[in-house]
């Protein structure tokens, strides 16, 4: 498989964790959710967190990265992400412990004051706009090879397999993390699968892409 890396700039619930699984099966080795600077370098398919709010950057530090956008209906969207922040909300607004310092980075900087908003629908539909013209904006920029697709597309195969590099490969995409669920990720065994963290630890924030080359 080609070292070449592509990043998943879907936000979170858009279907990433389907999409990783399909990579991991089709040669990728794959990191959903990335926290240290061996996870970023050794994989070549990335998805999730940071992918999501930091896309800009690993491009400048890997610049023949492909992009695919995952997108999702926002009416499927907008109940799921709910319910994930719902579950999320406590760790990312804790001063004392909680998630580490890159998933609430990339989370809040993301959905900025999301627990004032929770309840107001368009706040959420902004916040996925926002997030869909950065991303098409940036790729027209710099003129990056990608793709926006959503996993319930009618010819999703045949792009991926186009987009991946896998022409005649049998593509299967899993449905995974369904009602709500968000773990699937964790428990999936394979032996091209990069693990986010080292031993459980994750490097600091501020020295994430340090040397990641």
């Amino acid at each position: 498989m080609a070292t070449q890396k592509i990043l998943v700039t879907g936000l979170p619930r858009t279907g990433t964790t389907s999409l990783c699984i399909t990579a991991l099966n089709l040669g990728y080795k794959t990191a959903h959710t990335a926290y240290t600077r061996q996870a970023i370098k050794d994989a070549n398919f990335l998805a999730d967190t940071p992918v999501f709010a930091d896309f800009e950057k690993l491009y400048t530090l890997y610049p023949s990265s492909k992009i695919i956008h995952l997108t999702r209906e926002f009416e499927q969207w907008l109940p799921s992400i709910r319910r994930l922040m719902s579950s999320m909300r406590a760790n990312l607004l804790s001063q004392q412990g909680g998630f580490n310092d890159t998933i609430k980075r990339c989370y809040l900087a993301t959905f900025p004051n999301f627990e004032q908003h929770f309840e107001d629908d368009d706040y959420w539909l902004t916040c996925y706009n926002q997030h869909t013209r950065k991303v098409r904006h940036f790729v027209a920029s710099n003129q990056i090879e990608n793709i926006e697709v959503m996993l319930t597309d009618a010819d999703i195969t045949t792009k991926l397999a186009q987009f991946m590099d896998c022409p005649g490969q049998n593509i299967r995409i899993p449905h995974v993390n369904i009602n709500g669920k968000v773990t699937a990720w964790k428990w999936f065994q394979h032996s091209n699968k990069i693990d986010s963290t080292r031993n459980g630890k994750s490097d600091k924030d501020a020295t994430l892409y340090n040397n990641a080359i």
